[in-house]
C-alpha cells in the first residue's frame, strides 16, 4: 500500500472495520490508535518489531534444570506471567485514550467471568451504550489476559449520569478467537439499521464485503497432543503439559475453526466466496468414520472421560489418525454447524432440499435443545 499511495499510507486508511481478539486485539488497538498527528501509532512495519524485542521481556522463561519444576508450581498456584510488564508497555503506548477515539471503526472481543458472557467492544455499539467506552488500554490487557497464562483484568467505567459497570475480563479468545464473524455480524447490523456509511447496501449484500481473515498459525500442525497421551492425564495434565496448555489451546484452536467454516460457506452460497479471504495454515484428510468412533470422541469431556483414537482410511488406502475430545470444545451448541452444512447441500444442488435457496432462513426451521444452564 505504501508503494502505491506513499510512506504515510496505514492500515486504518483502507479499513472500515478492523477487529482483533487476544494478541490479535492489541494489533487492532496499535493499527487505529492515534498519535499526536491523528496518524496511527503504529505502522504494520513496527509491529513486527515490537513484538520481537518485547516478547521475550512479556514472556520470560525460567533457566536451569529446575524450570520445569518451578513452571509447574507457578501454575498451580497462579498464572504463569504475572502481566506486569505488558500492562505497563501497553499503557505507555495508548495512554488514557478510549474506543471511541480510534482513526478507524474497530471490534474487540473479550469475555467477563463473572457474567459468564462475551463483551463486545465496538466502535458501532460505543455510540449507544457510553459505558463500553474504556481505554484502549484496558480493552487491551482484557483480551489479552489467556487463562492460565496472564492474570484476568478488573476495571470499572462510568457513563453521563454516573452509572457505574464492571468488568472482568479474560482472553477473548475463550468466546471468539476468530472476531471474523463478530465484525461481520456488527457490520450487519449497522446496514440494518440504515447507517449512511453503508448505503445503499443490503444487509446480506456480501458482494460489498471484502473480508480479510488473519490467522497467527495453526497449532494443529505440530501434533503435539494425542488420544493415547491424553488419555491419562486429569485436570492438571489438561492445564500443564510439556509446558503447554492443552485445554486452552483445544478451545483457542477449534472456536477460530468453527468460525472460519461457518464463513466459507455463508460467503460461497451468497456467490460471494471471492470476497473472503483467509490466512492460515490447514490439514484436510478425509473424514469417513464408523459412527461409533464418532460418537465415543465427541463425549470424551476433558478430564472427565479419556480422549478417542482411531484410524480411517480413504479410497487410495491413505490412513487419516483422529485424536478427539468433547465436541463441545468447539461447539457446544452444534445449530450453527448444522445450518453451514445444509446451507453447503443446497448451494450444491441437493435434490433434498429444492427449490430452497441458499440463504433462504424461511424455508428453516431451527429447534436447538440445551441441556439446561449452571449460571443460575
Amino acid at each position: 500500500m505504501q508503494k502505491l499511495d506513499g510512506k504515510d499510507a496505514r492500515i486504518a486508511d483502507y479499513f472500515d472495520v478492523i477487529a482483533g481478539t487476544s494478541t490479535g486485539g492489541l494489533v487492532t488497538a496499535m493499527l487505529t490508535a492515534p498519535d499526536n498527528d491523528n496518524h496511527p501509532l503504529f505502522a504494520a512495519k513496527d509491529i513486527e518489531s515490537f513484538y520481537k524485542v518485547q516478547s521475550p521481556k512479556i514472556f520470560p522463561q525460567c533457566g536451569g534444570i529446575l524450570a520445569p519444576i518451578m513452571r509447574m508450581v507457578r501454575a498451580l498456584w497462579g498464572p504463569r506471567y504475572n502481566g506486569n510488564y505488558l500492562h505497563k508497555l501497553i499503557r505507555e503506548y495508548l495512554g488514557s485514550m478510549r474506543l471511541n477515539q480510534t482513526l478507524t471503526n474497530v471490534v474487540i472481543p473479550t469475555f467477563d467471568i463473572k457474567r459468564l458472557h462475551p463483551t463486545i467492544f465496538s466502535s458501532y455499539q460505543v455510540r449507544c451504550k457510553s459505558t463500553l467506552n474504556a481505554q484502549l488500554s484496558d480493552i487491551c490487557i482484557g483480551t489479552t489476559a489467556a487463562p492460565t497464562y496472564l492474570p484476568a483484568h478488573y476495571f470499572e467505567t462510568k457513563d453521563a449520569k454516573g452509572n457505574v459497570r464492571e468488568f472482568h475480563l479474560t482472553d477473548g479468545g475463550v468466546a471468539a478467537n476468530n472476531p471474523a464473524l463478530i465484525a461481520i455480524g456488527e457490520v450487519t447490523k449497522e446496514v440494518h439499521k440504515g447507517n449512511p456509511d453503508y448505503f445503499p447496501y443490503k444487509p446480506m449484500d456480501y458482494r460489498k464485503f471484502l473480508l480479510i481473515s488473519l490467522g497467527t498459525g495453526s497449532a494443529k500442525v505440530e501434533e503435539r497432543y494425542t488420544a493415547k497421551r491424553a488419555s491419562k492425564w486429569g485436570v492438571l495434565g489438561w492445564l500443564l503439559n510439556g509446558g503447554s496448555t492443552p485445554l486452552v489451546d483445544v478451545f483457542m484452536q477449534s472456536s477460530a475453526d468453527i468460525v472460519d467454516i461457518h464463513i466459507s460457506v455463508v460467503f460461497q452460497a451468497l456467490r460471494s466466496e471471492s470476497h473472503y479471504l483467509r490466512i492460515e495454515v490447514k490439514n484436510d484428510s478425509s473424514l469417513d468414520a464408523l459412527l461409533s468412533d464418532i460418537c465415543i470422541g465427541t463425549t470424551a469431556a476433558p478430564t472427565s472421560l479419556p480422549p478417542y483414537f482411531f484410524q480411517t482410511k480413504d479410497s487410495d488406502g491413505k490412513v487419516r489418525e483422529f485424536n478427539l475430545i468433547d465436541g463441545g470444545v468447539a461447539a457446544n451448541n452444534p445449530a450453527l454447524v448444522a445450518m453451514g452444512e445444509v446451507t453447503k447441500e443446497v448451494f450444491k444442488g441437493n435434490p433434498d432440499f429444492f427449490p430452497i435457496k441458499p440463504m433462504d432462513y424461511f424455508r428453516f426451521l431451527v429447534i436447538s435443545l440445551g441441556t439446561g444452564l449452571s449460571k443460575g
